[in-house]
């Protein structure tokens, strides 16, 4: 029984003992590993300050397969004129306070240092030198670092950086620089000698979605003068006709998207332009042909808060449009009551008159406009906080002033729907459009009323305006350009109706921009009141009708 134990103990000492060994052989193999791999990166860090520039080459090559921090430090700082390079071989990287640090260990370097030369580069190593180091950037921490790096492979590929763009692509998590890197692969993979590799990138082309490889992929599907397939491999064929198949549908999905959101877009101005109309033209029953130069008056009125803010607050130019708003509708609520006392309110019940009367009006606003401020278009600049986009999907770009645009037009939408229906005013408007008679006996001051609303639909049209300033250029004739599409919204819609307005301003805005890219712009207008003029001759009253009955019908 001793003897057993014995042997057992003893067994399992000479087990640990032999495991110990093992561990402290594998502990000195990886010891030699790293002390030859720092061995050869400071071999290649050094031949990078060496007089022979071939040497140099070579040692780009060289550093371009490691991944080490240090490769992509030294090669920086070669690009850079930063590297320093002693007698002894060493080489350090010289910091802007002027400190220099050993290139490999990140040390500082030894005071007895002196006498240091700056390796020099010529064409060929900064040609070199630029993709090497946008591939070792590819295994930066930092996500911008990653994305210009893939950026710039992607503008010049090289087939010595292919592995390590390929184990970039195998660890990248990020959608973006992996889509990049995917598709510089695909593109340099077609052009592979391998069949499977070129599969793989057909395939990769065609799950990118990009119309950029569209014609790419269709060269595969030609046939020669004989009528035979310029590409003999029928896998490849086939994987190029799939890969041409998903790139079509979804650059339909992508134009339709894109379209519709233009549409939206377009309505939304439309419906800016037409909302104050509604108010004069739906509810007064006034065909106010200077309705458009209410428009144009508050963009000059916003081109004047921005001139303001310049002169006076160019600190905060980005927030001239909180002067804007309320000076726009001021100033074109002031000259719609002025209109109305001054001429409307002589012709109620006298269409005629009333709509030359206006367009004479309207002519006098825009000379006073050019006398004012010139003929030339004048610009109001975006504040910073509305440039640029959002990208909602490759190839659409929805822009901020746009989306704030929409955004505007929602909340001025709500705004004019609960003044009309929530407010004293709007229930004695209302009572005046369906019978001014009935609303005068009942003590309801019509005149007040009428020009309280005349200002409130010029108002409404001077925020149209601020709108309009930040889409385009701003011009004495900005209002001509949509005064017949704001009467077609208002028809459309239903006289007196905003919510029929709301609706057929995007209906209208949602189609045109659909028969553009079919008909042209022209042609898709022509089709467009044609269409109007049809659905008038069968729905006169428009989408909605007022509902009730009149007294005086």
């Amino acid at each position: 029984m001793f003897n057993q134990l014995s042997c057992l103990v003893g067994r399992r000492v000479m087990g640990g003992g032999l495991l110990a060994w093992l561990f402290l052989l594998v502990l000195a193999f990886h010891v030699h590993i790293a002390a030859a791999d720092d061995g050869q990166i400071r071999a290649l860090i050094s031949a990078l300050g060496a007089e022979d520039r071939s040497a140099a080459s070579a040692a780009i090559d060289g550093l371009a397969q490691r991944t080490e921090p240090a490769a992509l430090r030294a090669l920086e700082a070669l690009r850079d004129g930063k590297l320093r390079a002693a007698a002894d071989g060493a080489v350090f990287i010289k910091q802007e306070d002027g400190k220099l640090l050993d290139a490999v260990s990140g040390a500082g370097a030894p005071a007895s240092v002196s006498a240091l030369r700056t390796p020099s580069t010529n064409n060929v190593l900064r040609r070199q030198l630029t993709p090497v180091i946008a591939a070792l950037g590819l295994a930066s921490k930092d996500k911008a670092v990653r994305l210009a790096a893939a950026e710039q492979l992607a503008k010049a590929p090289d087939e010595k950086l292919l592995p390590l763009m390929r184990e970039a692509v195998a660890r990248e998590k990020e959608p973006e620089i992996k889509r990049i890197l995917t598709q510089t692969l695909a593109q340099v993979d077609i052009g592979s000698s391998d069949p499977k590799l070129r599969i793989a990138a057909i395939q990769a082309m065609g799950e990118s979605g990009d119309v950029a490889f569209k014609s790419q992929l269709s060269a595969l599907l030609e046939r020669d003068s004989q009528g035979k397939f310029k590409e003999s491999n029928a896998d490849i064929r086939a994987a190029a006709d799939d890969a041409v198949s998903i790139i079509s549908r979804k650059e339909l999905f992508t134009r339709i998207v894109r379209d519709l959101f233009y549409g939206v877009s377009l309505g939304s101005v439309l419906l800016l332009a037409a909302l104050g109309l509604a108010v004069t033209f739906g509810l007064m029953r006034v065909i106010n042909m200077a309705h458009g130069e209410m428009l144009m008056l508050g963009a000059y009125s916003t081109y004047c808060a921005q001139l303001l803010f310049q002169k006076y607050f160019p600190g905060a130019l980005d927030y001239y449009i909180v002067l804007a708003l309320p000076l726009s509708f001021g100033v074109c609520m002031l000259v719609g009551m002025v209109l109305e006392r001054s001429v409307i309110r002589f012709l109620y019940g006298r269409p005629l008159e009333t709509l030359l009367a206006t367009w004479g009006i309207s002519l006098m606003l825009i000379q006073t406009v050019r006398v004012i401020f010139g003929a030339q278009n004048v610009t109001v600049a975006n504040p910073s906080w509305l440039s640029g986009g959002y990208d909602l999907l490759p190839g659409v770009v929805l822009p901020y002033n746009r989306i704030a645009t929409v955004v505007f037009v929602t909340f001025v939408v709500l705004f004019v729907n609960w003044l009309l229906k929530r407010t004293p005013i709007g229930l004695q408007v209302r009572a005046i459009t369906q019978n001014r008679a009935m609303a005068a006996c009942m003590g309801i001051p019509t005149a007040r009323v009428d020009m309280l609303t005349f200002g409130l639909g010029s108002g409404i049209a001077g925020l149209g305006g601020v709108a309009l300033s930040q889409l385009g250029n701003v011009g004495p004739e900005l209002g001509q350009l949509y005064i017949v599409d704001s009467f077609l919204v208002v028809v459309v819609g239903g006289v007196g109706k905003i919510a029929g307005s709301v609706v057929a301003a995007l209906g209208l805005g949602t189609i045109n921009k659909l028969l553009e890219p079919f008909a042209g712009a022209v042609l898709g207008k022509i089709f467009l009141l044609v269409f109007v003029v049809l659905f008038i001759q069968r729905r006169p009253q428009g989408l909605f009708a007022l509902k009730g009955r009149s007294a005086e019908s």
